[in-house]
């Protein structure tokens, strides 16, 4: 391991089968955040919620569970794969640090939501300046296509009900940035919808009165989405 830059330490790899790590994969999870430099604006964005004298940076616990749910977790306790390869991954929160933070986050609102989203538009304005000639507003014409999915809970959870395929859960409607006609889609935004909602109809894309798209692109500048 090399020196620690941003929120997760620098990899050495090598061929040579020492220090062999379970989580190697994630590395590529973890460039990728450096390169995007999400580390860094989730960080900056989740200042007002770090308190004095903390271990953990709440902008580097969002993105552990982030990675975890990549590397395929479905819950927020399954940041015990990081933590479990620190030479990767770097030192992750305890689960009660978690839920801590969550339930901070989700106390405050749509406070958190715009610092969060803010941080995320700062990212993709960064990929995409990188991405030059293969961005997705290289054309300036920038194409989002909106899908519903369908999302199978196996308990009774909150707002899930039958769906249309007669399996039960939720059905929140996306939407992905389109990279060329060869590219693959960018996810950009997410709707979480109640229960059997459709998606087939203007009416059903239509986010609720209060949903800050608009404002979002406003405050963020040119390539940040909503």
């Amino acid at each position: 391991m090399k020196k620690r830059i941003g929120s997760y330490p620098r990899v050495r790899i090598e061929g040579g089968g020492r220090a062999v790590v379970s989580q190697a994969g994630g590395v590529l999870q973890v460039e990728t955040v450096r390169t995007a430099g999400s580390d860094t604006a989730i960080s900056a964005a989740l200042t007002p919620w770090r308190k004095a004298r903390v271990v953990h940076d709440p902008g580097k616990i969002l993105l552990d569970v982030a990675l975890a749910v990549a590397l395929g977790g479905d819950c927020p306790a399954d940041v015990a794969m990081l933590r479990a390869e620190p030479a990767v991954f770097g030192a992750v929160a305890s689960d009660p640090t978690v839920s801590r933070l969550i339930d901070t986050l989700a106390a405050s609102g749509e406070k958190a939501l715009w610092a969060i989203r803010a941080a995320r538009a700062e990212a993709r304005q960064r990929v995409w300046r990188l991405a030059g000639r293969e961005a997705a507003d290289a054309g300036e014409t920038v194409t989002v296509d909106l899908d519903g999915v369908l999302v199978v809970a196996h308990s009774d959870k909150e707002d899930a009900a039958p769906t249309w395929k007669r399996t039960y859960g939720h059905h929140p409607l996306m939407g992905f940035v389109d990279h060329g006609p060869g590219g693959t889609g960018e996810p950009v935004a997410a709707l979480l919808r109640p229960r059997n909602a459709g998606s087939n109809t203007a009416a059903d894309h239509s986010p609720p009165p209060n949903w800050p798209w608009p404002s979002c692109r406003r405050s963020t500048g040119a390539g940040a989405g909503p």
